[in-house]
């Protein structure tokens, strides 16, 4: 038996791999177009920023090494261009340019995806690049390096756009990140983005939402960037991360199936309309498992598993069906990260299935030890079963595990109930008696069952003039800021108070993160209140959410954009002898907790003293920026 693979990275080179396990005798032919096989794409915008600091690490696997201990014969530079599929044959032309044919008994198609590369004015010009590969990384290396860039316009701010936009930044260059869309990161949904647009402001990037590139023009000085609103941004180099598009040239030549969405279409056992070529990765669409509708997915794990099971099939049968994949993923945003799993919000509303949500703020481990840092968990669910639909999760800590278990439940197709019944390891170091997840449980469990009626963010600003806002936060935390309208009634106060709530309109009630928002819903529905709901995620969602972005500016890359100095102790004037200084640990409180440290602090020192406080919430920054600018004091 004879198999040839062709496309030697994720599932290819986890095919070849798992074909020589499971049949010793087979013949194997591993052909990859470019130099290299089996290499950490994932990794290559580490590289390119200084984070991995050795080029050799990107390379997983050597083509050498790969074919002797597999016995695969592994051809780099051998790109196929042709498929007679009838004959069983490839027409292949390798690094001398020269043709040749080889015949197959079975053949995987594993060619990837391309990047999106529009045809505007000055695309091609230098400077101007795309991230796929290792030939791409070594390129954007030595330009980086050789011309001494400094400033740099990542164009899409996608998982890679911003990972880009974090790694050169890291590397000392000042990045512009320009989106057409009023979002970074498009599969989660607006109020979770809304933390990285704060993040990479307070960082430096500037960012360029709703605005789309018309032209590129190439001067001595270097680029200018020409965006839709008439705009320009000058830069030294850009990197294109509009998106991906399934490389499906090869199917097409021979005649394979392609899907709906224009990826190669495969049946369960990952088999093409063709007997005998299958094909896995970013190339191919498969239906997904929550909406039964073709989609792709361009994701390394998925892709390994595709691998995997392609392989069994060709050397023992069609006898494992593959399940399909979610789309669970992950970045890190400087020192933020951000994961999905499942459908977001915006995904259900856009193909008319019904759902409800939930958003909840905790914190990483228990928040009486050091250095619990603040997690915002969003999820997805049907309105009356509960069944998990997604999640997504910002936050600096304990992200990546939370979605992991998440994302097992919804493949399984769990509940909110489940979330509630995950036991967890628990100590302080590492989490709560109460597990964020499983506080996600509850409320959405509440919403589910009846107890908590809530209101989004979005809806609240549709219809804040037809409801009764009540702020149910202390005076002294509606005095930092509140919703415009809102009435304040602390929590401790509700009982005495109700005559100021009037019964026969709609009522919204919320806090600082939607739990005394909730225990006040109950106190009004056990008074005969029949209207009453709750502001999910509370005053800080929705905070973050309507918080304007301040305009982009041409900025150096040490310069923090925002409406404030930052002036550090080192580069104060004024010596810490000569300074009285009050030091604050506000780590792990959620806004406005290190505001009302801060308050306190400031009311105990002197004119002319100085309070330096270290926080953990990314709205603190903001926050601190208007309380200063209300009260006479210097951030």
């Amino acid at each position: 038996m004879k198999y040839v693979i062709v496309g030697g990275v994720a599932g290819g080179a986890t095919a070849a791999a798992r074909l020589r396990r499971v049949d010793e005798t087979a013949d194997i032919l591993l052909l990859e177009k470019g130099p290299h096989i089996s290499y950490a794409n994932c990794g290559l915008p580490y590289y390119i920023g200084g984070v991995i600091a050795e080029r050799d690490k990107l390379l997983v696997q050597t083509p050498e090494a790969f074919g002797k201990r597999f016995r695969i014969d592994v051809r780099v530079k051998n790109e196929v261009f042709a498929i007679n599929a009838k004959a069983k044959t490839l027409t292949i032309r390798n690094a001398d340019g020269k043709e040749y044919e080889e015949a197959y008994d079975k053949l995987l198609l594993s060619p990837g995806a391309n990047p999106v590369k529009p045809p505007l004015e000055g695309i091609d010009s230098e400077g101007i690049f795309t991230l796929r590969n290792v030939e791409d990384t070594d390129r954007i290396k030595a330009y980086v390096t050789g011309k001494q860039v400094k400033r740099a316009v990542v164009v899409g701010a996608g998982f890679i756009g911003l990972e880009m936009a974090e790694n050169l930044h890291h590397a000392g260059i000042a990045v512009s990140v320009v989106e057409m869309g009023n979002q970074v990161m498009a599969p989660i949904d607006f109020s979770m983005a809304a933390h990285i647009h704060q993040h990479l402001i307070q960082k430096g990037v500037s960012l360029y939402l709703e605005e789309g590139v018309t032209h590129f023009q190439r001067t001595e000085q270097g680029i200018i960037v020409y965006l839709k609103s008439g705009k320009t941004i000058a830069a030294d180099m850009v990197l294109l991360s509009i998106g991906v598009r399934p490389a499906t040239a090869l199917a097409q030549q021979a005649g394979l199936k392609l899907g709906e969405t224009g990826g190669i279409w495969v049946d369960e056992h990952l088999e093409t309309s063709e007997k005998d070529i299958y094909a896995v990765g970013d190339a191919i669409e498969y239906p997904h498992p929550l909406t039964g509708k073709p989609w792709l997915n361009y994701l390394a794990n998925p892709a390994n598993r595709q691998g995997r099971i392609v392989a069994d099939n060709m050397a023992l049968g069609n006898t494992v069906s593959y399940e399909g994949a979610i789309g669970t993923s992950i970045a890190k945003v400087f020192d933020m990260t951000v994961a999905s799993t499942g459908l977001a919000a915006k995904r259900l509303k856009q193909w008319g299935m019904e759902y409800q949500s939930s958003v909840t703020h905790s914190s990483s481990h228990a928040g009486y030890y050091p250095n619990a840092l603040p997690i915002t968990l969003k999820l997805t669910f049907h309105p009356r079963t509960g069944k998990l639909y997604g999640a997504q999760c910002v936050g600096y800590e304990g992200v990546d595990k939370r979605i992991d278990q998440i994302a097992g439940l919804i493949k399984r197709g769990g509940t909110v109930y489940d979330l509630m019944e995950t036991e967890h390891a628990y100590a302080p170091p590492f989490s709560s008696a109460k597990d964020p997840i499983a506080i996600a449980g509850y409320v959405a469990s509440n919403i589910v069952g009846g107890a908590m009626p809530a209101i989004s963010w979005r809806e609240l600003l549709e219809k804040k003039e037809q409801v009764v806002l009540v702020d149910t936060r202390t005076a002294e935390e509606f005095s930092f800021g509140t919703i415009p309208g809102a009435l304040n009634i602390p929590l401790d106060e509700m009982r005495e108070r109700l005559a100021e709530i009037p019964a026969d309109k709609p009522v919204v009630l919320f806090c600082a993160v939607g739990l005394r928002g909730y225990l006040a819903q109950r106190i009004l529905m056990g008074r005969g209140y029949r209207d009453v709901r709750n502001l999910m995620g509370g005053y800080k969602t929705f905070s973050t959410a309507v918080a304007p972005l301040p305009a982009p500016t041409a900025l150096s890359s040490a310069t923090v954009s925002s409406s404030f100095d930052v002036v550090s102790a080192e580069a104060s004037s004024v010596s810490d002898t000569e300074k009285k200084v009050l030091k604050v640990n506000a780590c792990g409180l959620q806004c406005p907790g290190p505001i009302i440290q801060v308050k306190k602090a400031i009311d105990s020192i002197e004119i002319g003293e100085r309070v330096e406080i270290v926080a953990t919430d990314a709205g603190f920054a903001r926050d601190a920026s208007a309380w200063c600018e209300t009260t006479g004091n210097k951030l």
